[in-house]
């Protein structure tokens, strides 16, 4: 039997939330990991801020990853184009080489309704 591992992750560029399950069986999502990126500093360089604002979103990505191991699944949401941004971060991983990758558009929500319409998404 194949263990399906599934997570949902709404984001900005700034922020991410990660739902999923921590277990190989059945069991309620909920919120696994809130994640903050750092916001680049005004440089008199355009190219140094630019490659400042680069570096900080592959941290931010990186650290998303630590909380979707072995991930089957990845429903991905939020505002802005960040989301195709990760998802190609993602295609470009080897460890997430195979993952299936969904997306869609949603505002900002609270926990619980995040955790409810990733339910819908992944279940």
């Amino acid at each position: 039997m194949i263990v399906q591992r599934q997570f949902g992750v709404w984001m900005d560029t700034h922020h991410a939330t990660v739902v999923g399950n921590e277990s190989t069986g059945p069991a309620e999502l909920r919120v696994i990991a809130q994640i903050k990126g750092k916001e680049a500093t005004q440089n008199s360089s355009e190219k140094n801020q630019n490659n400042e604002k680069q570096t900080l979103l592959a941290k931010f990505f990186k650290e998303i990853t630590l909380h979707l191991q072995n991930a089957t699944l990845l429903h991905i949401t939020g505002t802005g184009q960040v989301q195709e941004q990760f998802i190609h971060y993602l295609a470009n991983t080897p460890q997430f080489k195979y993952t299936k990758t969904e997306e869609s558009t949603s505002n900002r929500m609270n926990d619980e309704k995040l955790i409810a319409f990733m339910s819908t998404k992944i279940s």
